[in-house]
Order: C-alpha cells, then structure tokens, then sequence
C-alpha cells in the first residue's frame, strides 16, 4: 500500500473517442485524483506503469501491442485494475466475483461513478490476486499466442557483430537507442530496445528488476535492501550491481 495522498491514475484506452470520453468524466468524477498517463496501447500503458506506479489502472482489454490482460498480469498485484471492455455477457461473467471491477463500453457516467466508489473503498487494501480472473478472461476473449524464444542474439562489440547465446547474457540494460548486453568476459550492444526483447526472452529465465534492466536468473547472488523500499541484485563473478525497482521487488520475498 503507497503512502502518497493523492491518488495516482493511468488510463489505457486505444480508441480516440472512448478514450477522451472517459477522461473527461474521470476529471468530472474524481477531481481529486492525478492522472499519470494515457497511453493509447498496452506497450506503452506497461512502460507508463513502470515509470508513474500508478495506484489505479484503467485498461482496455483490447488493444495494440499487449493486450489489457497482458498488462494486468504483469501488474499483478502492484495496483488496483479496472477494466474496460466491448465484449458481452460470456466474457463479463467471468467478473461475477466482483474481485475487480469493469465498465462496459461506451462507458456511462452512473456506472463509472460506481466504479470509483469501489475503488475509493479498496484503496486501503492491498489489490486483489488476478491470476485466476485472467485465466478465465482470456479463455473468453482471448487465442493464446505462441511465440519462439530467443536463443541468439546478434550485438555489436566493436567493428564487429557477434553472435551470442542468450545463456551467456548476465544482464541486458537500456542504454539511450540501444540495449547494452553485458558478458562474463565482455559487453555488447544490440540495435533493439529492451521492450522490444522483452517478449522473446524466456521470462523464467530473464527478469525484469527495473524499466532498464533485464537479469539472468543464473546469475544472481542475492538480492540486499539498501532502504525501507529499494533493493539490489548481486550478481555471480560481475562486479556491478543492479538496482530494484519498487515494482519487482515481490521477485526476491521469502
């Protein structure tokens, strides 16, 4: 649970109309509350997320790039989801629980209102587990994608472009326009933005600890506190160690 008073909010929503739309009834609705972001796809909603920790998120469950239920789960439980949905009743069922909350589109004043009273209510509570409600959402809404897994990478290391195993990466960190690759025994740079790698790297294997950096689970230590909210990897037989964003954090608990 954050300790800042004013309530944070990211918006999600790929259509221009429905989007202003719902902005202007959140400014009319909930005055009070700052929004953080807009984001007009799931790529950009993630990389909101990670940058503004935004208390509240409303995501289309439909949109380009990641899906709202791809965000959702890589939320977890780090903030309070609302989603907004076009689908009918076989998909909305799936929200009879009433562990978290949705607005049907086009998004109605009364139900938005009810919408941020639930939210205003659970705003003291730690956000509930989505596990099991996206796994039955996607069974509704979604065809799972299969996508091949990285297994090498062509980087940059001097004058010459190198051929690399992704098993021999210790850690990948957003470097301006490139993605730093860093080795046992060198350091590379690869022409493709860490979100952009994301996907195709085996997320049992590489996890993300920060908006910037990547780690092969191989290669950690351990893992220290430095104060009340922040950690650090340290890393197997490399001397640098990488900072935890508060979102991953939940990675290293007991």
């Amino acid at each position: 649970m954050k300790s800042h008073n004013k309530v944070k909010i990211l918006v999600a929503e790929d259509e221009p109309l429905m989007r202003e739309r719902l902005l202007a009834q959140l400014s009319k609705l909930w005055p009070s509350a700052e929004l953080v972001k807009v984001a007009e796809n799931g790529n950009d909603a993630w990389d909101g997320f990670l940058e503004f920790e935004p208390d509240v998120v409303f995501l289309d469950i439909r949109m380009p790039g990641l899906s709202g239920l791809e965000v959702a789960r890589k939320i977890g439980r780090q903030a309070h989801v609302v989603f907004i949905t076009a689908y009918d009743q076989y998909a909305i069922d799936a929200f009879n629980s009433g562990a978290v909350d949705y607005v049907l589109k086009p998004v109605e004043e009364d139900r938005l209102q009810l919408a941020i009273e639930r939210l205003q209510e659970k705003l003291q509570t730690v956000p509930t587990d989505l596990t099991a409600l996206l796994k039955q959402l996607g069974l509704a809404t979604e065809v799972p994608k299969k996508t091949e897994k990285l297994k090498w990478i062509k980087a940059s290391v001097g004058k010459q472009i190198r051929l690399i195993n992704v098993d021999d990466i210790i850690f990948l960190q957003s470097d301006t326009k490139y993605t730093r690759v860093v080795l046992a025994d060198s350091e590379a740079l690869l022409r493709t933005a860490l979100k952009d790698l994301l996907d195709n790297l085996d997320e049992d294997k590489f996890w993300q600890i920060h908006r910037s950096s990547v780690v092969n689970v191989e290669y950690i230590a351990a893992a220290e506190r430095v104060d009340a909210e922040r950690m650090q990897v340290i890393l197997k037989g490399h001397p640098e160690k990488l900072m935890v964003s508060r979102n991953f954090t939940h990675l290293f608990r007991e």
